[in-house]
């Protein structure tokens, strides 16, 4: 299948001079266009309290509506009401704010996720799973991807035929409850989005350290701390191993997402 690598929103922490990205994958398929998260969206940009919490403050979100998913897929000369699902590494409110622009497509995540977005515990959850983002009562698909099955060594994985053939959810929490990665056959290679599994390429390439505001908020907002270490230990091998036939991108590096549209601009054919 055809894939787009879009930015859908811009955030520029303090101390990371080449600011932050909401990654997001854009799929033609043969039932329609499919979304891996969402980013930012169209809402209202001066609804920030309700839409993204104290954590504003740090990540200073820009709400620019010209990057929301819905204007770009506009641009690439679709019709946005093609897009019928959208596929959730995590239900993050920079990752979630665009599913209110799409507000018929069947949002597809992990049941663990799920819940800890209706149920959240303790401060953190509740600061990061916030009503406003689910206010239009989104249509959620629960997953529970099996520990039977694996992909590429990573235990608990389930192709979402429902959707297309060649899209695996596979769970990877750590950063949230039921965080997921998702999987994507592209033709000639394989995409592995992480989503929030790590924010910086230096913590999985060696090249350089992650800024230490994103390494600091990382570990403040994981729900667990030791999962998510383990985490860039295992993408730190999958990195090393340089298959040819497998792209790594997360959520929010820059510097991923550029590689991945060289790549595409390189290769334009599905």
């Amino acid at each position: 299948m055809r894939v787009h690598h879009l930015n859908c929103g811009t955030m520029r922490p303090p101390g990371t001079p080449d600011g932050l990205v909401c990654h997001v994958l854009l799929l033609e398929t043969d039932a329609g266009l499919v979304l891996v998260d969402s980013g930012l969206g169209l809402r209202d940009p001066h609804d920030r309290a309700n839409r993204f919490g104290p954590a504003r403050f740090y990540v200073r979100p820009a709400y620019d509506p010209d990057e929301s998913a819905c204007r770009q897929i506009t641009r690439l000369g679709f019709d946005p009401e093609d897009v019928r699902h959208i596929v959730l590494t995590h239900f993050d409110a920079d990752h979630v704010g665009g599913l209110a622009d799409f507000p018929w497509a069947r949002i597809h995540l992990t049941a663990a996720e799920a819940f800890a977005a209706l149920h959240p515990r303790g401060l953190t959850e509740k600061q990061r799973y916030l009503p406003a983002e689910r206010d239009h009562h989104p249509i959620l698909v629960e997953h529970t991807p099996s520990a039977s099955e694996a992909w590429r060594g990573f235990p608990g994985a389930q192709e979402l035929t429902g959707i297309a053939p060649g899209i695996a959810l596979i769970n990877l929490p750590g950063h949230s409850r039921g965080h997921a990665a998702v999987a994507v056959d592209a033709g000639d290679r394989w995409i592995l989005h992480v989503g929030d599994s790590f924010y910086h390429h230096g913590q999985i390439d060696g090249t350089t350290k992650a800024p230490r505001g994103l390494r600091a908020m990382e570990r403040l907002i994981a729900h667990d701390w030791a999962t998510v270490q383990a985490n860039h230990a295992r993408l730190t091998e999958l990195w090393a191993a340089a298959e040819p036939d497998l792209l790594l991108v997360n959520a929010h590096d820059p510097h991923l997402l550029r590689e991945a549209q060289r790549r595409n601009r390189k290769d334009p054919s599905p």
